[in-house]
């Protein structure tokens, strides 16, 4: 069984100076119960499904098991999901010996920017670069699947 664990924040300033890397990442789920979520995503022009069990009390960790596809299984499975897509560009930057994917959100989602760093265990150091903002790690309304159903831009924004 694979282990995820990560940490998630609201991103707060500019960080495109930095970006090593992007790409475009499309993706919808057969299953956004928090027990168990099942992903179908394109990611350039690659396919994956990933299966993802209930989060730990933090929120940091939990199971993650995933499975590169053909891009045509992921279109196909992609009309089989539940309603609502998730449309981003991901953002790789380099931060100490870590690396933050940092997405952009868009569509439904525009005005989103989050950044999620994985670790070794949950107490583990990290550099915190200058635009990491406020930490929503565990906070289900972050998570992809709740977006996909409750998208950012139907929140009260102040």
């Amino acid at each position: 069984m694979g282990k995820e664990i990560e940490r998630k924040f609201l991103v707060s300033g500019d960080f495109k100076s930095e970006v090593c890397a992007s790409e475009r990442i499309c993706q919808g789920y057969l299953s956004s119960v928090p027990e168990r979520t099942v992903r179908i995503r394109l990611r350039g022009e690659r396919g994956y499904i990933t299966v993802k069990g209930a989060g730990n009390r933090s929120g940091m960790s939990r199971y993650e098991w995933e499975k590169e596809i053909s891009v045509e299984d992921a279109r196909e499975l992609l009309e089989l999901c539940e309603p609502g897509v998730i449309d981003k560009v991901r953002h790789w930057v380099k931060a100490g010996k870590h690396v933050f994917e940092v997405d952009e959100f868009a569509g439904e989602n525009t005005g989103l920017v989050m950044a999620e760093v994985e670790l070794e265990s949950e107490d583990e150091d990290f550099v915190r670069p200058p635009w990491l903002g406020e930490e929503v790690t565990g906070d289900i309304r972050y998570y992809n699947s709740h977006l996909s159903r409750f998208p950012y831009s139907l929140w009260k924004h102040s």
